[in-house]
């Protein structure tokens, strides 16, 4: 009995040495394609991917498309570390800027991110309007897009400034979403983006 009570004692003493990369090298291992796996402030979170997710992410990622052009830098699931503790984020998307590159272990840069588009999970959706928001608002990402099926609503988040969002906007899905004047300077459709 005592020797699992140390090796619970030296287990619990491991989780504190924990590092994003041990967390994403387990996940990696463990986690099976089709569930979206991040971790956020040092919590692991994970969500199927379900269809109404995927078809909003791929009329984003058109839209990116038609206005940058098929070689702009646009990433989908891929991890980027984040300010803050433990935040290893894979937003549903994120696009960098022109010229951006990998750093030494071959990851993308917080630094480089010009607009993260993130749509809401049931099980995860408070990450997305929470810390997650303040990490991006915190990485000075200027344009921060939540798409939300249950809301059947946008909210766009830019002038990011000591921590946070000082401007929100919000849009019904059906409407324009008015991203000119910003890095993206595009009008977003979403007639076509379905709910729930």
């Amino acid at each position: 009995m005592t020797v699992v009570e140390t090796d619970r004692i030296e287990m619990a003493d491991d989780d504190a040495e924990w590092s994003l990369d041990k967390w994403f090298e387990l996940i990696e291992r463990m986690v099976p394609e089709g569930i979206k796996a991040e971790v956020v402030e040092g919590a692991v979170s994970m969500v199927p991917q379900r269809n109404v997710h995927w078809q909003i992410i791929r009329r984003i990622l058109y839209a990116l498309d038609d206005r940058f052009g098929r070689d702009t830098l646009v990433t989908t699931d891929v991890r980027i570390d984040f300010p803050g503790d433990q935040n290893g984020f894979c937003p549903d998307m994120a696009k960098f800027r022109d010229g951006a590159e990998t750093d030494a272990e071959g990851r993308w840069r917080h630094q480089d991110v010009e607009f993260v588009a993130e749509v809401i999970s049931r099980g995860t959706g408070m990450n997305d309007y929470g810390p997650k928001k303040a990490a991006y608002a915190e990485a000075g990402v200027p344009v921060y897009l939540i798409a939300d099926p249950y809301q059947g609503r946008c909210h766009v988040h830019t002038n990011p400034k000591n921590g946070e969002y000082l401007t929100e906007s919000r849009s019904d899905f059906g409407d324009d979403v008015d991203l000119t004047g910003t890095v993206v300077d595009l009008v977003l459709k979403t007639d076509g983006f379905p709910r729930g």
